[in-house]
């Protein structure tokens, strides 16, 4: 099974600079064991002008068979014979797919500590692959590949050259050339290798669907084929299929930058200015669930629906929260939150405190219990109604923190913005937009049903007949709710009203 990486070489920029995002020196070959064999790096050619990486691997047949992995969809065919005697030695597939990413972690990451300005260049390449199964025909393997940028040829191989009436073979020799970055071809070789050839040499477990979404982010949830891609590469099982998709499909709506949403804030800032410019909607939003935060005495805190890290950033400056915990559906958007807050630069003390993962709101997942609270700041709109439930459930019932505030958008005070269409939300991702009473509802029957205090507040400059631009739910547990109320002289901590919401926004701003 071989594999060649090909590049060429500038005045500016040897070709052998290959070798530092490979983390492989040109000069050595180097081998490696893997579960079912020996992967060899060597370059048979490494001069300024042009580079060749060779990835050779040497697959062990009776290893294969003695791990229990060469039967079925997932490797060999059934019979006895064929367990030992296949295409798995010759023809690229997951066990290939496998060896890329064992090999080359660093470079499929991106990681380039030598020299980190290379690993974002996209760089002239050329990728061969002798032999690829393609179940689908060379087609199928153009359809893959084109919409990623690459120029492809996926030439059919005879069955017999010495009996071409024989017709041709279910492989293709396959050539990609395109100017990519190294770490997003290697993604795209680990994910599409496997689906071209529609097996898996090992048993496809649910965390199969993480390893899709980390490869595949950036170009899987916009490519034409996501379904073929997606059923194929989760060998199939409907349960994995479907929570993939899911998934994309919430990381699509998560992809509404942050900095569109704040330029409707400002437009609408500007509507609303007065002799003197207001602070930014969304500085003020802020502010308010700063404000929340630091009377509930929260120290370990979950900003839900991170997106780019804004809040993130805020929490940080405040020496009360100890721990800081970004989540976001979107690996894109949890990248640009660590650029964004210079994680690579910033002190170790401050460092610690942050922590960013990637996570569906839509499930349960163990690593958000036992917090003390947890932000849903402009999240609830972007998700389907039908999927508003699920996530109810895994903040408010499985994670459970002991505070948890919620801002969304009043749909009635729309009617003030003059460059938003009548009947428009305010942002094209939006599922929906509640008035002050569907909001007030949603929030006191998640309340109820989960053994919370609820009460309410504006965000914004509130209006007498439509209320605020943002409304903001606070909801705690007894325990919580009982000292500030001892701590605030028996008043209530954090908006006025009752545990179920005052009957106008109005008597929340009083």
């Amino acid at each position: 099974m071989f594999l060649t990486i090909t590049t060429t070489g500038s005045a500016e920029r040897p070709a052998t600079d290959l070798g530092f995002l490979l983390h492989k020196h040109p000069d050595k070959a180097q081998q490696f064991s893997t579960s079912y064999g020996t992967a060899h790096v060597l370059y048979p050619e490494a001069e300024a002008e042009r580079c060749t990486a060779a990835l050779l691997l040497e697959v062990d047949p009776i290893a294969l068979v003695r791990r229990g992995r060469g039967k079925g969809r997932g490797g060999a065919p059934d019979s006895a014979l064929g367990q030992y005697v296949n295409d798995r030695p010759y023809a690229a597939s997951s066990l290939l797919a496998v060896a890329l990413r064992s090999v080359f972690a660093s470079a499929m990451k991106g990681q380039c500590p030598a020299r980190p300005e290379l690993a974002e260049q996209a760089l002239p390449l050329r990728i061969e692959v002798p032999v690829l199964p393609a179940r689908g025909g060379a087609e199928l393997v153009r359809k893959l590949f084109q919409p990623l940028g690459w120029t492809v040829l996926a030439e059919p191989l005879p069955l017999d050259e010495t009996f071409p009436e024989w017709g041709d073979s279910r492989y293709v020799r396959l050539v990609l050339d395109g100017k990519r970055r190294l770490a997003d071809a290697l993604r795209h070789l680990y994910v599409l290798l496997p689906v071209l050839d529609d097996a898996k040499h090992y048993w496809v477990a649910p965390d199969e669907v993480d390893k899709l979404l980390r490869a595949g982010e950036g170009w899987l949830e916009d490519h034409p084929e996501q379904r073929v891609i997606v059923g194929r590469y989760l060998a199939r099982r409907r349960s994995l299929t479907r929570q993939a998709m899911e998934r994309l499909e919430l990381e699509r709506l998560a992809e509404a930058d942050d900095a569109q949403v704040e330029e409707i804030d400002n437009a609408v800032d500007e509507e609303t200015d007065t002799e003197e410019k207001p602070v930014p909607l969304a500085v003020q939003r802020r502010e308010a669930i700063l404000t929340v935060l630091r009377g509930s005495r929260a120290a370990r805190v979950l900003d839900l629906g991170c997106g780019q890290g804004q809040l993130v950033g805020a929490l940080l400056k405040e020496m009360q929260f100890t721990e800081i915990v970004g989540v976001d559906v979107s690996m894109r958007a949890l990248h640009e939150a660590r650029r964004r807050l210079r994680l690579d630069r910033m002190p170790e003390r401050q460092s610690e405190r942050i922590r960013l993962v990637q996570g569906s709101l839509a499930y349960t997942d163990n690593r958000l219990k036992g917090y003390d609270a947890a932000v849903l700041s402009e999240v609830v709109e972007h998700v389907d109604p039908a999927r508003l439930p699920a996530l109810e459930y895994a903040v408010f019932g499985a994670a459970r923190p002991k505070t948890v505030v919620v801002t969304t958008p009043n749909v009635e005070y729309n009617v003030r913005w003059e460059s938003l269409p009548a009947g428009h939300v305010r942002h094209a991702d939006h599922r929906f937009e509640w008035t002050r009473e569907e909001f007030r509802q949603w929030s006191r029957e998640v309340a109820e049903r989960h053994g919370y205090v609820v009460t309410f507040g504006p965000v914004g400059p509130a209006d007498p007949e439509v209320g605020p631009p943002t409304q903001l739910a606070h909801f705690r547990t007894a325990e919580v709710d009982g000292w500030e109320r001892q701590a605030n002289g028996g008043e209530r901590a954090s908006g006025s009203g009752s545990a179920n919401g005052p009957r106008s926004m109005k008597e929340a701003a009083a």
